[in-house]
């Protein structure tokens, strides 16, 4: 960050504007202005004054050790994590402190310090881990400053580790609002936190939408590289993916028509009368059943809203108009058993009483 760009930031933190910073250094309000639109340098004598006056220090307000690249920072996490193997936890944090210290502005470094001191507080079982435990979530907190969407994501979930372990619920709550409602990991730590407090009912619910949630996602990502392979004509993993389909499908007790689908497309490219009359027999039988993850333990504390009647034949009656569609299934018409299974024969002739077809 360019240093008028410091200044401005610490400035505003201060509610001090621009005509007051430059009465308490001595200069005009303008030469402040134009440090912070960077078309000028502060004096170097100046440096230290305004330091202290923004509370910052000389090396921030440079930013001269403000970021690392990632290889530094690597190699600073490598030798942090030798260190904690051969000598005193108390030597080592006080070693890894004073090197924070020289980068305050480098939030990746500061997260991953804190995560490795605060493993190694466990694993060594350090005696009075109280003595540590300011720091260490003053740096999860500190690196939630970052601007790095990914470090502040990753900082509020050790963040939220970390209170959790010392049952600060209400401090874990806070850190999950530094996390993405698209992102399902704040689901399941909404859920720990039902279930810490007492919440059952709550947590359970949470748990079984991640489930609900992870299955429509899982299948979305399986076709789409099923779907790759059927373009690529790579038969065998087709066969092995819409496998993987079916199985998910078992899985998460999402019903045979749900279980059987999957196969259709590749049936469907391969001309296979047998096969696409067996599928398309079974998804027809299975509309009715859509809908009976409803009645599945898995999902025993979600709320659905009820199928209505109207929905399944609505489904029904787009599947048969689709199974007709001469293009697709064209090589199906001559299989007498395909033309009764999606009502072709009684659609084209009608009935000699003039009674309503099923299709």
């Amino acid at each position: 960050m360019e240093i008028g760009k410091v200044i401005r930031a610490n400035r505003k933190k201060k509610n001090m504007t621009q005509e007051e910073m430059a009465n308490r250094l001595g200069v005009t309000a303008p030469a402040v202005n134009k440090w912070e639109m960077g078309n000028s340098m502060p004096d170097i004598l100046l440096l230290a004054p305004i330091a202290r006056l923004l509370g910052i220090t000389v090396d921030e307000l440079l930013s001269f050790r403000e970021e690392l690249t990632a290889e530094e920072i690597n190699g600073f996490i490598w030798e942090l994590d030798a260190r904690m193997k051969d000598e005193p936890f108390d030597q080592v944090f006080l070693w890894a402190k004073t090197r924070l210290e020289e980068y305050p502005g480098c939030y990746q470094l500061i997260w991953q310090t804190a995560v490795v001191l605060d493993a190694g507080i466990r694993i060594r079982q350090v005696a009075d881990p109280e003595k540590y435990d300011g720091y260490i979530g003053s740096w999860y907190a500190r690196a939630l400053e970052s601007g790095d969407e990914t470090v502040r994501v990753n900082a509020a979930g050790s963040l939220f580790a970390f209170r959790m372990r010392r049952g600060e619920y209400d401090k874990a709550q806070s850190c999950l609002a530094c996390i993405s409602d698209q992102n399902p990991d704040k689901k399941r730590k909404q859920a720990m936190l039902y279930e810490k407090t007492g919440q059952t009912e709550e947590a359970y619910r949470a748990y079984e939408e991640l489930l609900f949630s992870f299955y429509g996602n899982i299948m979305l990502v399986l076709n789409n590289i099923y779907m790759l392979d059927v373009e690529r004509q790579d038969w065998e993993r087709a066969e092995m993916l819409a496998g993987k389909q079916a199985e998910a499908a078992r899985l998460f007790e999402m019903g045979r028509y749900n279980e059987v689908s999957p196969g259709l497309n590749l049936a469907v490219v391969r001309k296979d009368v047998e096969a696409t009359r067996a599928i398309v027999g079974e998804m027809l039988a299975g509309i009715g059943n859509m809908g009976s993850y409803r009645g599945s333990l898995l999902y025993e504390h979600m709320k659905f809203k009820e199928s209505r009647k109207e929905f399944a034949e609505g489904v029904r009656n787009n599947l048969t108009e689709r199974f007709r569609d001469e293009e697709t299934f064209g090589y199906m018409k001559e299989d007498r058993a395909w033309q009764e299974l999606v009502g072709e024969e009684s659609r084209g002739r009608g009935t000699e009483d003039g009674a309503e077809t099923l299709f």
